[in-house]
């Protein structure tokens, strides 16, 4: 007979890992979920940078490098502090916003104002009609590279920068980006990489990514759940990304499917401009409903937030304005007891900003996204991410503790 899950159980089955006592809140409750009131100041000042540094910390240059098809931002201060980031694969497309709406901005401006400078670049030059995720992405690259620079001022970590560093180990959740094998080789290969890697949680791609309601091809996603909780067994935690594949109906109809297999997660399950389809499906289903990679609009995650279309909330550091933006998110979802499980599909250098703003916030999920497949170590950048007993490890460095080599960077060639 096929063992269904009561809402305790998924809670306790896929969300006891987490050290946060929200977990318990109304807010995951089905049906008639509490309805707060009122969030915090989505933007209230959250970060005393000023009571960090007595001086001010002037950006004297931002530059965009280009390293064969890698590109990075590099901020250096009137005093010769620098900071660099890795961008996310998206300044390709994006330079010019970057170089010509952005960068002006920042140059000349206290770094220790970078709570109200990433509010005042919206309206400098009417950026705001470039609102979204392409101008957004934008400012997170700068935003991070000058906290990278203030952390090498500082001597601290930009956890220390941004706040109280409450973990140093984050336990992660093995993240497959394929929708293109079968149920059986889908389960097979995850399985390999649970046994490698140590961690007790997984995530499966379902549906055909914003795909009006059609599967990947007939079948899998029926196929793949219940394959995968018997393959796993109860106590690996199965979430599952359907990438707005379906609208409220059939979300619906699949979260039933969900609920009877312990799925801890149900993520994305329609177009994420259907704010209201999303919050429809959360208030018919038991599964707790994820959701957020995609926004950039703090008004627009309060209203998620505030209506419970999300139980689990899940910004992107990059397409969502970097680290203080998300915090803000962070906070409001504290506030209703939500946790927070940043997108990040990553494995390299990009995956730092993940563990960093893991590290400090209050409402961190009980496991966090980590790319499935094993990657190869590349020699340009150190230290390396290794899953180890389900967990990595976060930088200790200055800044965001990323160190690269001077020989490959020397190569680049300004954008």
């Amino acid at each position: 007979m096929k063992k269904t899950y009561s809402r305790k159980e998924f809670l306790r089955n896929t969300l006891i890992a987490s050290a946060t006592p929200m977990l318990a809140s109304p807010a995951f409750a089905a049906h008639g979920r509490r309805r707060p009131s009122g969030l915090p100041d989505k933007y209230e000042n959250l970060i005393d940078l000023h009571g960090q540094f007595d001086a001010p910390v002037i950006i004297d240059s931002i530059t965009l490098l280009r390293v064969e098809n890698k590109f990075f931002i590099r901020v250096r201060s009137t005093d010769g502090a620098e900071g660099i980031v890795i961008d996310n694969g998206r300044l390709s497309h994006l330079y010019p916003i970057m170089k010509e709406k952005v960068i002006p901005f920042f140059i000349g401006k206290d770094a220790r104002d970078m709570e109200t400078l990433v509010d005042e670049v919206y309206a400098y030059e009417s950026n705001y009609k470039l609102a979204g995720m392409a101008f957004w992405n934008c400012v997170a690259q700068v935003e991070m590279g000058v906290l990278d620079m203030l952390g090498k001022v500082a001597g601290k970590s930009v956890g220390a920068i941004l706040g109280k560093v409450r973990r140093r180990r984050i336990p992660v959740y093995i993240s497959s980006l394929t929708r293109e094998t079968t149920p059986e080789q889908e389960v097979e290969w995850l399985a390999q990489r649970l046994q490698e890697t140590g961690a007790q949680a997984v995530k499966l791609k379902i549906g055909g990514r914003m795909s009006k309601n059609a599967d990947a091809f007939p079948g899998r996603t029926d196929n793949l759940i219940p394959l995968a909780r018997k393959s796993f067994g109860d106590d690996v935690a199965i979430y599952v990304d359907s990438n707005g594949s379906y609208d409220a109906p059939k979300a619906i109809e699949v979260g039933r499917l969900l609920e009877a297999h312990g799925i801890g997660f149900y993520e994305e399950p329609c177009p994420f401009e259907d704010h209201e389809a999303t919050r429809q499906v959360a208030e018919a289903l038991a599964v707790p409903i994820a959701g957020g990679e995609q926004d950039s609009n703090l008004s627009m995650f309060e209203w998620m937030i505030k209506n419970n279309a999300f139980q689990l909330v899940q910004p992107d550091l990059y397409y969502n304005g970097g680290f203080i933006r998300c915090l803000r998110v962070a906070k409001m979802a504290a506030a209703v007891g939500i946790n927070v499980t940043p997108h990040s599909p990553k494995a390299d250098a990009q995956s730092v900003c993940m563990l960093h703003f893991a590290s400090v916030i209050a409402n961190s999920g009980p496991h966090q996204e980590f790319y499935g497949h094993p990657m190869k170590h590349e020699s340009w950048y150190a230290p390396h991410f290794d899953v180890t007993e389900g967990h990595i490890i976060v930088p200790d460095g200055y800044g965001l503790g990323i160190t690269y080599d001077a020989d490959f960077i020397a190569k680049a060639k300004l954008v």
